[in-house]
């Protein structure tokens, strides 16, 4: 009983009563939840600093996912890169480094598309990253696509070539800096060390072509694709080397980085001994110090390694390396290898081969020609790999693509196949070429008789191709005129050159060539003609092929006029040179030809460059004589603004200079310009306007082109500022030219018959005209000078007219205002320096036959003439002459209020004349 009453105490049960609520229990959960808004604005926004792609991936995301394992995420990573730094270019400078270093790593991922896709996008980064931002992550992506490029697989092998590609179209410096190991890379590309004997000696290691079956192309087709990128890294090489000079037809050294600072002399300041000529050395170019001793460049410090192809020794490991696996490749591709199938691939691969190591080939010699002992370089060269060269390289020379057919079916040499051989025709000339080009820099003139076999058959190629008449390109000329260049130098006489040079000479007159074809041809027999030129006269053997050449230069330039202004430019360039040469043939040529080349009508003279019009004009200083059609063409040029008037002022010292009046303590040439015919083109200058021009200027009437007055015969054409300006800078020259004339008083005569023949009793006269002419005046008049009565009374009209235009000159007119200064100027000092001039003026101031409007005008010139200290002795003498007009105009005015003009004027008068002590008194007395 008492164990079961102590269970009952210990669960006891809870009687519940009615109405009661249910306690509750001890262990029991609160249930009851308050619940309150969370707001996260901030992380519902996009990262502003990392923008994202349409995958919403960030630049970090993207990067990361770089180094997945699968394939597929890293292709899609690459594309993802591509997408996003298209849309937001300003994340490849905040994450440059990490976007290099990360395309950079998947060069040789195993997946081939993951590797296409990092191409696809170093190209798109190449075209937004610049050489110098790059520059300090190169040697990254160089080491990279070196491992690349040295990769067990066949497929990262090919691949690196793409990359390669883009990094030789957009950095070539950067990546040339480091030729090196990339030069080590191309040969293990083709070939693998031999395994021989000799690897246990100290001899130097030697080279095979290697043969790998398990590459998707041929082998011969891979070793093309690698040479074609040999060759264009080399080509990088050859441009990123300043010594280097192009190919083909070159110039002297000095001369593409040589300044030419020619010396302005300005004829006017020359001839009064106000400047001296100052001769320099080497006539401005480079001075060239004779020393033994050489300043260290900075390669010199560098590791031999470091250095590359800049080292004479690692160009020649270099050279012993590639040579004889180019020989190799030659030989599998040369005609008597290719297989007898017309149409296969094999011939088309075996003619691009054979180019590619040609131009390696002649790469690599351009390079030794940059090292200091270039003779020593070519007669390594020479004696390491002519006889190699003569038996595999000319065995089959010249190569065409119809002796390869010659080899094949005969039937089968119809159809679209033979069209499609023969359209490869170019590229088998310029195989050719660059095989001559390769073999005539290594021959000499001590060699000659040696090399007389080969050199024969590349004489003949190339006179056979400059006379065959095809269309050629520029590249095609190029080359064909460097091998005729170097045969020249080779063999330097006449019976070897001559034929040579009329090849040259037979495609240069085909018509329609080329611009770069004519202008390169120009240059080669310009520079012919230079080094022909040098020799001494007792050795000089003219060339009539390049006599005749420079002869029909003239007769050129007249046809051609502007239809090509830069082959214009390049004619005047090779003529001046050799007039200033004193060339027989092409004086006589420029002589016949002057007439057209300096035609008024022909716009040649107006519309080529500043220096090619200095060139052009200067001709005339060496044409043997200067006839009066001549003259009177160039004084048409200087009319009507062909030439700018500084031009138009060295053209008139030109033709001073070949005149008789130039003062030559030595005798000049005979009859090379008439005293008459020099006075009638200074004469023709000075008036502006010809006969016919001048008399179609009768007709005009009214303004705005014409001013008038009654009080002169002369009514005025208002020519153009531009016209006037022109006009007043070449009479300036003029003036000076005829100042210079000894006998000033012959010269005056000869000027006042001028104007009385051509000008007195025209009734229009350009204000230019006048203005020119009044200038002579005042620098020809002295004291023994006589003028006519014609022409005293002909100034005296043209002052006035002058003189009234400009004060009636409204102050809005721009264009006339500034000819007041020069005008004004001219009118004043042949007042001053002609008494008789003033007065005759002062005479036709018959105010009667004026109207109104014109008093105030003539009110105001006879008061500035007056307060004018030059004109005021002049204006005392002619005191009466004054006060009668001043009477005529007082009457005139008599009954109306007096105006401020008419009172100005009474008072100057007081002031300047009337006041005056040998005066007849005031004019006061008088009304």
């Amino acid at each position: 009983m008492t164990k079961k009453r102590k269970h009952q105490e210990d669960f006891q049960k809870v009687k519940l009563k009615v109405g009661k609520k249910k306690p509750k229990l001890e262990n029991a959960t609160d249930t009851t939840f308050k619940t309150k808004a969370i707001q996260i604005p901030e992380q519902l926004k996009e990262d502003g600093v990392l923008p994202t792609q349409n995958r919403k991936l960030n630049i970090k995301d993207l990067l990361s996912q770089m180094h997945h394992y699968s394939p597929g995420v890293k292709h899609n990573a690459l594309l993802g890169l591509k997408d996003l730094l298209s849309q937001y270019p300003f994340v490849i400078d905040a994450h440059l480094s990490n976007i290099i270093s990360e395309v950079a790593a998947v060069f040789t991922d195993k997946d081939s598309g993951v590797r296409g896709a990092a191409v696809h996008l170093l190209q798109f980064l190449a075209s937004k990253i610049r050489a110098e931002q790059i520059a300090p992550f190169f040697p990254l992506v160089s080491a990279h696509l070196s491992s690349a490029m040295t990769h067990i697989s066949e497929g990262i092998q090919e691949d690196s070539l793409k990359v390669l590609d883009v990094l030789l179209e957009a950095y070539p410096a950067l990546l040339t800096d480091r030729s090196s190991i990339l030069l080590k890379n191309f040969v293990e590309l083709i070939s693998h060390q031999q395994l021989t004997k000799r690897l246990k000696s100290k001899e130097k290691l030697s080279w095979m072509l290697s043969v790998n079956p398990n590459r998707r192309v041929t082998s011969q087709q891979w070793r093309l694709n690698v040479l074609t990128r040999l060759k264009k890294f080399l080509q990088a090489v050859v441009d990123g080397s300043s010594e280097i000079e192009d190919e083909g037809l070159q110039e002297q050294k000095d001369s593409p980085r040589s300044v030419r600072n020619p010396i302005c002399i300005s004829w006017k300041v020359h001839a009064n001994n106000q400047q001296h000529i100052q001769l320099f050395e080497n006539g401005g170019l480079r001075p060239k110090i004779n020393s033994s001793f050489r300043l260290r460049s900075l390669a010199s410090v560098m590791d031999s390694a470091e250095k590359g192809l800049s080292s004479a020794e690692n160009l020649k490991g270099f050279i012993e390396i590639i040579i004889p696996l180019l020989i190799e490749c030659w030989i599998e591709a040369s005609p008597a290898q290719s297989a007898p199938i017309l149409g296969n691939l094999l011939e088309s691969e075996s003619q691009q081969l054979m180019q590619q190591v040609l131009s390696i080939i002649h790469l690599l010699w351009k390079l030794t020609k940059r090292h200091d002992e270039t003779y020593k370089m070519e007669l390594w060269l020479r004696m390491n790999y002519l006889v190699d060269f003569k038996h595999h390289f000319m065995r089959h020379f010249p190569y065409s693509l119809q002796e390869t057919v010659k080899h094949k079916k005969k039937d089968s040499c119809k159809g679209s196949k033979y069209c499609m051989t023969s359209s490869n025709s170019v590229d088998h000339l310029l195989l050719n070429l660059t095989l001559c080009d390769i073999m005539v820099s290594l021959a000499s003139t001590s060699t000659l008789q040696m090399d007389s076999g080969w050199l024969d058959m590349i004489r003949k190629f190339v006179t056979d191709t400059l006379q065959d008449g095809s269309k050629l390109n520029s590249k095609q000329v190029n080359r064909l005129l460097g091998v005729t260049w170097r045969l020249m130098q080779i063999q330097q006489n006449k019976v070897a050159t001559e034929p040579l040079i009329k090849a040259v000479y037979t495609l240069y007159q085909q018509r329609n060539l080329l611009f770069p074809v004519r202008t390169l041809l120009l240059k080669f027999f310009s520079r012919v003609y230079q080094k022909e030129d040098l020799r001494t006269q007792r050795i000089r053997s003219r060339s009539k092929v390049l006599s005749r050449w420079l002869a029909g230069l003239p007769q050129q330039l007249a046809l051609l006029g502007l239809r090509n202004p830069e082959l214009s430019n390049q004619l005047i360039d090779i003529i001046h040179s050799a007039a200033s040469r004193s060339n027989k043939e092409l004086l006589q040529s420029l002589q016949a030809t002057a007439a057209r080349i300096y035609d008024p009508l022909e716009v040649l003279l107006g519309r080529l460059p500043g220096e090619s019009q200095r060139r052009l004009v200067q001709l005339v200083y060496f044409l043997p004589c200067l006839p009066a059609g001549l003259l009177a063409c160039l004084s048409r040029c200087c009319i009507m603004g062909r030439m700018s008037s500084e031009l138009a002022a060295t053209l008139i010292g030109i033709l001073h200079m070949r005149s008789s009046f130039a003062g030559w303590k030595c005798q000049v040439q005979d009859n090379s310009v008439n005293d008459v015919d020099y006075f009638s083109f200074l004469f023709s200058t000075l008036i502006g306007f010809s006969r016919e021009e001048l008399t179609s200027l009768q007709g005009i009437r009214g303004k705005p082109h014409i001013s008038q007055t009654q009080l002169s015969p002369v009514r005025l054409y208002l020519t153009d500022l531009d016209q006037f300006l022109h006009h007043w800078a070449v009479t300036e020259m003029i003036c000076h030219s005829l100042s210079t004339i000894p006998s000033q008083s012959q010269c005056f005569d000869i000027l006042q018959t001028g104007i009385c023949k051509y000008l007195v009793g025209l009734v229009v006269i350009p204000d230019s005209t006048a203005g020119s002419v009044l200038c002579a005046i005042n620098k020809l008049l002295d004291q023994a000078c006589i003028l006519s009565e014609n022409l005293h009374k002909f100034l005296a009209s043209c002052c006035y007219s002058l003189l009234y235009f400009l004060l009636t000159l409204d102050k809005e007119d721009a264009e006339h205002v500034q000819k007041r200064d020069m005008l004004w100027g001219s009118c004043i000092s042949a007042l001053a320096l002609l008494p008789r001039l003033l007065r005759l003026m002062l005479q036709s101031l018959q105010v009667s036959r004026i109207c109104r409007e014109e008093l105030p005008v003539v009110a105001q010139l006879l008061r500035l003439l007056m307060q004018h200290g030059q004109l005021r002795s002049h204006m005392i003498t002619n005191e009466f002459l004054v006060q009668q007009i001043i009477k005529d105009i007082m009457t005139l005015k008599s009954g109306e209020v007096q105006e401020q003009w008419l009172t100005d004027l009474h008072y100057c008068f007081n002031i300047y004349l009337a006041s005056h002590p040998q005066g007849p008194g005031p004019i006061n007395t008088v009304y």
